[in-house]
């Protein structure tokens, strides 16, 4: 496959509507917007070619703010850096919309990725679905980013709900201590699950937990016939999951926009 192949299969298999939802959220399309409410902060993204531009396009985007105004919630305008038109930044940004740090699609083959990775001595990796060991992952992020994590419960909780099996959240502890956490979305439907979280306690990082998570969320891909692993990746994680063989296909931009309540929140 070269870098083109890749980058198709992502767009067809992944940004369709999703075949699975926790309940409460809902998908619908919008012409050429998919549109996600009744989760912790709505989703909008374009398909994958759609041909909206102009006037069109900055109506549509107007549209998705202000049902979510309306709702009262937040939304993430999910822009892809292949995605056309080149000057949809910038209508976002005149709307409102506000931009995120741009983060690299990753992809690699589960089977390569899946190797024997175990973590350092005295770290152990155990998969959780319960409330209280989501709220050590919630209080994990909090520490890390400086943000309210708090939403990840719920978040969590719900996908579990959802497809017990669809979502594969793992923690890697020491003494007790959640020292990093993360978890596996398959993709109903298609060849694709998604890495996600991978956040580290500082005092931790460099000594191999993070790749050994991506190992052990490999290998559960693996035995569930999964092909592809995809992750949108940090600019620091970008260079590991280079090494371990996933390679970037696209950027993405999350542009936020939130009513004045909400941004208070």
């Amino acid at each position: 496959m070269n870098d083109d192949d890749w980058l198709a299969a992502f767009d067809e298999q992944t940004r369709g509507a999703p075949a699975l939802l926790p309940d409460g959220a809902e998908a619908e399309w919008d012409g050429p917007a998919l549109r996600i409410t009744g989760q912790h902060r709505g989703m909008v993204g374009l398909a994958p070619g759609a041909r909206v531009a102009g006037a069109d396009l900055d109506r549509l985007i107007v549209r998705q703010r202000d049902l979510f105004a309306a709702r009262g919630e937040a939304v993430e305008w999910k822009a892809y850096g292949h995605d056309l038109p080149e000057d949809l930044p910038d209508r976002l940004r005149a709307a409102g919309f506000v931009p995120q740090e741009r983060e690299t699609v990753m992809v690699g083959l589960a089977a390569e990725l899946a190797v024997d990775a175990p973590p350092p001595e005295g770290v152990v990796v155990r998969r959780v679905t319960g409330t209280h060991d989501l709220r050590r992952i919630a209080d994990l992020k909090s520490a890390v980013w400086g943000d309210d994590g708090s939403w990840l419960v719920e978040h969590l909780a719900a996908m579990i709900a959802a497809d017990p099996d669809g979502t594969v959240v793992l923690t890697a502890e020491a003494a007790g201590e959640v020292v990093c956490a993360a978890w596996l979305e398959f993709v109903p439907g298609t060849e694709f699950a998604g890495l996600w979280g991978g956040s580290t306690l500082p005092a931790w990082r460099g000594r191999g937990i993070y790749r050994a998570l991506v190992a052990a969320r490999a290998r559960t891909a693996v035995e569930r016939g999964t092909r592809f692993l995809q992750v949108d990746a940090s600019d620091e994680s970008a260079p590991i999951l280079r090494r371990l063989g996933l390679r970037p296909v696209t950027t993405t931009t999350p542009f936020v926009w939130a009513p004045p309540e909400a941004s208070r929140a």
